[in-house]
């Protein structure tokens, strides 16, 4: 070693490990993504540079999907393919500061309120040359994907949430409790084990993805914005959005009756539809069949 070297701290050494393990488990599951998807780093300024997949024609309808809180892009893949095939055209990011290839600038400032993320996005339509696109996304992206709506209403055409967190009701406490060991000493085996809780006897991904989810324990990430559930009057005022919410028959998540209806009563005009025998933690990875149909005749609508 030479003279002016500094060994790694253990700590140091154990996330560099975690990084690798969890990165060569992504990119094992995009192997699943259709064969013409490429990426591009789109500079989001002041928060990083944010990891981009995209996939389908050109010209096509842009979609964003947006990955739920300590997840990445990878396990939309064979959703962007059916919307690619579809004719859109698909474009998935990496959280900041979550799992995945996207880098926080270390000189600019961490995404912390939900303004920084209608900021961020708003910068990533910016780089990726979109004046407006259809929104998709699961859980916290779900939740990130309507705060941006009652933003900027104008540069979403459409809005689909997959089993939305935080949106219409608040998390289970059960829920809750059972994340606990996980987010306190988040190891791929206490998050194993939790997402075996949670798909509840249910399809549950295959072991691909499943090494891929329990890998992201050991990514390094910052803490996620706080999601606080919308008042039922900024909702209300979001007609102008066409939008379709899905929720997880067997979502642990929330109650899935109390939500669909505050769903219902709050969201003028929206599609509510329960998706038969799956958990919130399968999706997106896992979805029954019809689910891609389903979506994508919503889009062209």
């Amino acid at each position: 070693m030479p003279a002016d070297a500094v060994p790694a701290a253990p700590g140091t050494r154990t996330k560099r490990r975690g990084a690798s393990a969890f990165l060569a488990a992504y990119d094992a599951v995009l192997r699943r993504w259709p064969r013409d998807t490429g990426t591009r780093a789109v500079p989001t300024a002041p928060f990083g540079t944010t990891h981009v997949h995209v996939c389908g024609p050109d010209d096509g309808d842009p979609v964003v999907l947006l990955p739920g809180g300590g997840a990445s892009s990878a396990p939309w893949g064979e959703s962007a393919g059916a919307l690619a095939d579809a004719g859109f055209r698909v474009h998935a990011p990496d959280l900041i500061g979550e799992p995945g290839r996207s880098t926080a600038d270390p000189q600019g400032r961490p995404i912390r309120t939900r303004d920084d993320l209608v900021t961020w996005l708003s910068a990533l339509l910016d780089g990726l040359g979109l004046q407006s696109t259809a929104l998709y996304g699961h859980s916290y992206g779900a939740w990130i994907a309507l705060a941006y709506a009652l933003a900027a209403p104008d540069r979403v055409r459409h809005l689909v949430l997959l089993d939305p967190t935080c949106c219409f009701t608040g998390f289970a406490k059960s829920y809750l409790l059972r994340a606990l060991p996980m987010l306190v000493h988040p190891t791929p085996r206490s998050r194993r084990a939790f997402l075996a809780w949670e798909a509840g006897g249910g399809p549950r991904p295959d072991a691909e993805v499943r090494g891929l989810l329990e890998a992201m324990a050991d990514f390094p990430s910052s803490r996620p914005v706080t999601t606080r559930r919308f008042a039922a009057t900024e909702l209300r005022g979001l007609g102008g959005v066409p939008s379709l919410v899905l929720f997880a028959e067997r979502s642990r998540a929330h109650s899935v009756l109390r939500a669909a209806d505050a769903a219902r009563r709050t969201l003028p005009g929206a599609r509510v539809e329960t998706l038969p025998g799956v958990g919130h933690h399968a999706l997106p990875a896992v979805r029954p069949p019809g689910t891609d149909t389903l979506v994508t005749a919503f889009l062209t609508t």
